[in-house]
Parts: C-alpha cells; structure tokens; sequence
C-alpha cells in the first residue's frame, strides 16, 4: 500500500486495545496500520462496498504486499 494515507484517531473500548496489542505482541509481521486496514477493508467489503480499490487494499494487506 502505497498510495496516499490518511491519518485517523480513533478511540477503541480499552478491551479491544488490549487485544489487539497481544495479537500483535504474538505476530511480528503486522502493526496496527495493517491491522487497521484489514479490518476496515473487510468491513466495507461485507457492508455492499463494491470498490475494486477496497478489495485489493484488503488483498495485498492481508497477505502483506506492497504495491
């Protein structure tokens, strides 16, 4: 991913942070900018986003691509 970036703030449940922090303790090779992505890219996919951009911004950060 290496088009233009936005940068967000966001405020999660402390939970939800705490998990996500041990998920990426446990697996080096994501961070929360990968994370993040993946997730919002999945969501919008599942929530009739039928952009061909989202799909593969979900696709190269999930199998960690750069393109």
């Amino acid at each position: 991913m290496s088009g233009p970036m936005v940068s967000l703030l966001v405020e999660v449940p402390e939970e939800l942070h705490e998990s996500l922090q041990c998920y990426l303790d446990s697996h080096p090779a994501w961070n929360q900018q990968r994370a993040f992505c993946a997730a919002l890219s999945l969501f919008l996919m599942q929530n009739g986003n039928c952009d061909r951009r989202v799909n593969r911004i979900y696709l190269d950060t999930l199998f960690d691509f750069a393109a």
